[in-house]
């Protein structure tokens, strides 16, 4: 069954989802909507559906998706501390619970939901049904089904449902959630929601064709002040918005998939990742950090957000090979990676059998980002090999100054270390030993920090502090389609 990466192999869909949200554990991050009295109904509590696409950003612990229920008792969907899924009804005990044997641990993928419920089925299978990118999951390490017309949440008794999870329910949720449909009185399948892409075969959303009534609702996230607003038409808003801002409304979503950091292929310590593995912060330690896409041709721009500089400005901005998982200072003997070293202000590369500096980034040694906080650009062409890095949205320049125009840009041939290896990964990291932390956030176009201009690239995708160069792109799947 193939995971979503957006349209990595398809330019256009037609249908675009434009907005997700992005969640944090460690803020809290919730949505509820609050029983007012008549909010909930008891016609739907016997059966439902709910659709949502989600991107993972931390694996490992348990961790709810959404909770319909009533203080203890609750229907809820959750990722367990193993990485599979689970669906289940607990009022004090479980009523039923189905929990995959497989496991959900690609963290640069969407993936699509469906959980549908119809206690009246006569086939007790088919009364709890769980779908993952349009597939019905059949293998349970644990299966227990509803018995015959059970009473579900929603109903009138309801206090709540949460997307996320709230201080009754706990088990925070770190990642994205986009299209999230909730569809009272009915169990449906995917094709509501989705549909195989003729070409591809890959899972793609859909227009919604389910009737939204009574209890339904729609959040499409499209209303940054105000991220829980219902778009079925019904008017169920959600009451309570905790944790989320208007820079958690996110582009990357299920059509167009947005480079984060990968937690998955850094074995470095002292390393904590957070705000959709945007944001890395390596606490007193050595290490570095890539992305989750890999490239192999094209023009990439991406800004990295220093919010915290280690000690001795130790810190790095580039490229590492895929062969390799960054554990060190990107550019040593092992990692063969290309960056700027803040730590000296040169644009440094290894040689395979030593390090070497392929060029000095103001001309000398001497000038370097003395308690620099603020943006670092990078214009990375893998097709004629070269790179360029801007400081505060200026270029610099091969006489060691800096200039807005990108066209004045010191663009260092990094040619040879490249043909070294085929794919190579966006990376950042420190190469303090003590001191400071280093805390870095990586906008690869849809950014976890607030942007005061606003800036996109020439397909209108993305939004960066500073202008994007010419045929330089942001990095996600629909300009990969194209480019990559």
């Amino acid at each position: 069954m193939p995971l979503i990466l957006g349209t990595n192999s398809i330019k256009d869909t037609g249908y675009d989802v434009d907005n997700s949200l992005r969640f944090e554990a460690a803020n809290g991050d919730y949505i509820r909507r609050e029983n007012t009295g008549t909010d909930f109904s008891a016609s739907g509590s016997k059966l439902f559906t709910y659709s949502v696409w989600v991107k993972r950003a931390k694996l490992g612990s348990f961790q709810q998706i959404y909770a319909i229920g009533s203080g203890g008792g609750r229907d809820y969907t959750a990722f367990d501390s193993s990485d599979r899924i689970e669906f289940a009804q607990y009022n004090s005990g479980f009523n039923y619970r189905l929990i995959t044997n497989r496991v959900f641990r690609d963290s640069s993928a969407w993936y699509h939901l469906v959980f549908a419920v119809d206690t009246t089925n006569g086939t007790a299978n088919n009364r709890a049904r769980l779908y993952v990118n349009g597939v019905e999951e059949t293998s349970f390490s644990t299966r227990t089904n509803a018995s015959s017309s059970q009473a579900i949440f929603p109903n009138t008794q309801c206090d709540s449902y949460v997307l996320g999870a709230d201080t009754d329910f706990n088990n925070d949720f770190s990642g994205y959630f986009s299209e999230a449909c909730f569809i009272s009185d009915l169990q449906l399948d995917p094709t509501s929601f989705g549909e195989f892409d003729e070409d591809s075969g890959i899972w793609k959303p859909k227009k919604i064709t389910a009737t939204f009534s009574n209890d339904s609702f729609y959040y499409e996230f499209k209303n940054s002040s105000a991220v829980g607003t219902d778009t079925s038409g019904l008017g169920n808003n959600a009451g309570t918005i905790n944790g989320l801002t208007a820079v958690d409304q996110s582009t990357d979503t299920c059509t167009n998939n947005f480079a984060t950091m990968n937690s998955l292929a850094n074995k470095v310590t002292s390393v904590t990742f957070s705000e959709g593995n945007l944001k890395t912060n390596f606490a007193n330690g050595r290490g570095g950090s890539s992305s989750t896409f890999g490239l192999t041709t094209g023009k990439w721009y991406v800004e990295m957000n220093i919010t915290t500089m280690p000690a001795d400005e130790r810190f790095h901005l580039g490229v590492v090979p895929f062969e390799v998982q960054v554990a060190d200072d990107i550019h040593n003997t092992s990692n063969q990676g290309i960056d700027l070293s803040g730590f000296n202000a040169v644009i440094y590369a290894d040689s395979g059998s030593g390090g070497a500096v392929l060029d000095n980034f103001f001309g000398n040694n001497t000038t370097r980002f003395d308690s620099f906080t603020g943006i670092i650009g990078m214009a990375l062409d893998m097709t004629n090999g070269t790179i360029a890095f801007s400081k505060a949205g200026a270029w610099v320049t091969g006489s060691g100054t800096t200039d807005t125009d990108f066209s004045n840009a010191l663009k260092v041939n990094i040619s040879t270390p490249l043909a070294r290896h085929d794919v190579w990964h966006v990376a950042c990291g420190t190469g303090n030993s003590s001191g400071t932390s280093g805390v870095f956030e990586m906008n690869f176009g849809s950014p976890s920090f607030a942007i005061s201009s606003g800036n996109a690239d020439g397909n209108g995708y993305g939004n960066f502090e500073y202008a994007v160069p010419a045929n330089y792109y942001s990095l996600n799947t629909k300009n990969l389609a194209e480019y990559g």
